[in-house]
């Protein structure tokens, strides 16, 4: 056992998938919750006590070599990284739930380029903004404005093209919701926390109205609510 770790909890349904990760909807932890809850796949919640660094228990690092959450073991296929996880429960569950990702060879291509604008603009630019405005906050560590207001700025620049983008269709891919839509909440929400109104700002409607769909839909609405809890015991 690696020091300061202690192990994870013991799972009791080897059956069904298990997701592994913390009670707080944040990250990709709640991206891949929200995922759950939309395709209606029933699951087994393995919480993982970051406090305790379960994440970084010989038991835990088995699965995840990073120890970063979170990770699911559907029967015995363990995967972690969860744009990953969402896309293999998508291509595993095409005809449950919400469907989330195109088909036909152009739908296709603009879902991928979508995705790589979330992933190598929003994602980059809004990290910055969480990690000095939010988790220094909540680490009680002293908030560099200075910082913060690049990061502002570099974000509002990037939905600058978000919101010619959106005039012309109702979500990142086109007029269909994707799992691009759902990746925009991993760290986006938690900047109305910290008093940051930049996703609704009245000087940019169509990101404004997309943004206020995506945090509106009620599977992430109860999450948000009542934490994440598995459907299977």
């Amino acid at each position: 056992m690696r020091a300061n770790s202690v192990p994870i909890p013991v799972s009791s349904n080897s059956m069904v998938l298990k997701l592994y990760g913390p009670q707080n909807v944040a990250g990709g932890n709640g991206i891949v919750a929200l995922l759950l809850a939309e395709k209606r796949i029933p699951f087994e919640f393995v919480q993982v006590d970051m406090a305790s660094k379960q994440h970084k228990s010989q038991e835990f690092v088995a699965m995840q070599p990073f120890g970063q959450v979170p990770v699911i073991d559907d029967n015995g296929f363990i995967l972690y990284e969860s744009r990953a996880i969402c896309r293999y429960l998508e291509e595993k569950y095409p005809n449950q739930g919400t469907k989330l990702v195109p088909t036909g060879l152009k739908a296709r291509a603009l879902f991928e380029q979508a995705a790589s604008v979330e992933f190598a603009n929003f994602h980059p630019a809004v990290m910055k903004v969480a990690m000095e405005a939010v988790w220094k906050r909540r680490q009680g560590s002293p908030i560099d404005q200075a910082v913060v207001d690049k990061a502002l700025d570099d974000l509002s620049a990037k939905l600058d093209v978000y919101e010619s983008i959106l005039g012309k269709q109702k979500y990142m891919a086109g007029d269909e919701l994707t799992l691009v839509d759902l990746f925009h909440l991993f760290y986006a929400p938690m900047l109305a926390g910290a008093d940051i109104d930049v996703m609704t700002k009245e000087s940019r409607p169509n990101v404004a109205r997309w943004w206020k769909e995506i945090i509106s839909r009620p599977a992430w609405v109860k999450l948000k609510e009542h934490g994440i809890k598995g459907t299977v015991n």
